[in-house]
């Protein structure tokens, strides 16, 4: 069993789905980052500084934790597409998505809190949208209400149906937290999720 106090620094429910299916005991705090884009920032430099600002944050409530901090963003056509926070919004992105590839770039950081030294990649993921209609795009909207969701979707969920194709190493990365590249993390940072568990 590993020693080592591991912290999310995240509220979303969907990372700590995904963090709990490796089997650890870890505890959620909430970061205080302002997620705001700096002018010229590109997408993976936003999500690299996001992911360990989040960590960073909430680094000195647990100083001795291994802390985890994540941040994805989609990008279509070179611009960053945001949570979309409304219906109309949604309906905006995904008709732009219908047929198209959209790159999802999430930054993975693993802090450990009592050095200060942190871990940080990007791992890119990719969708191919399938050609929607627009009643297809309203009626998944409505019954899923991805409105919280980079893209407009999720493909934990019925999301799913709107691709044609999945391009990348690592499919959690999709949904923000890829636990793939986290193993490799935490097992230079001395945690075996195979055995600590």
């Amino acid at each position: 069993m590993t020693t080592r106090e591991i912290v999310l620094a995240s509220t979303s429910p969907y990372r700590r789905a995904l963090l709990a299916r490796l089997g650890l005991r870890f505890q959620t705090v909430a970061p205080d980052t302002d997620e705001a884009r700096l002018p010229g920032e590109t997408p993976d430099a936003l999500v690299r500084r996001l992911a360990e600002a989040k960590a960073r944050s909430v680094a000195s409530e647990s100083p001795r934790a291994l802390v985890i901090g994540s941040d994805q963003v989609a990008v279509l056509d070179g611009e960053v597409l945001g949570k979309p926070g409304s219906h109309e919004r949604a309906v905006e992105q995904l008709t732009r998505a219908s047929g198209r590839r959209v790159e999802f770039v999430t930054g993975l950081c693993l802090l450990d809190a009592g050095t200060g030294e942190a871990s940080v990649e990007v791992v890119p993921y990719a969708v191919v949208f399938r050609r929607l209609d627009p009643r297809q795009i309203d009626h998944y909207l409505v019954r899923e209400r991805p409105y919280n969701a980079a893209g407009s979707f999720k493909s934990e969920g019925l999301g799913i149906a709107l691709f044609d194709r999945m391009e990348g190493e690592d499919p959690t990365a999709l949904v923000g937290l890829p636990l793939m590249r986290l193993t490799a993390l935490l097992a230079a940072a001395g945690v075996d999720v195979l055995t600590d568990g």
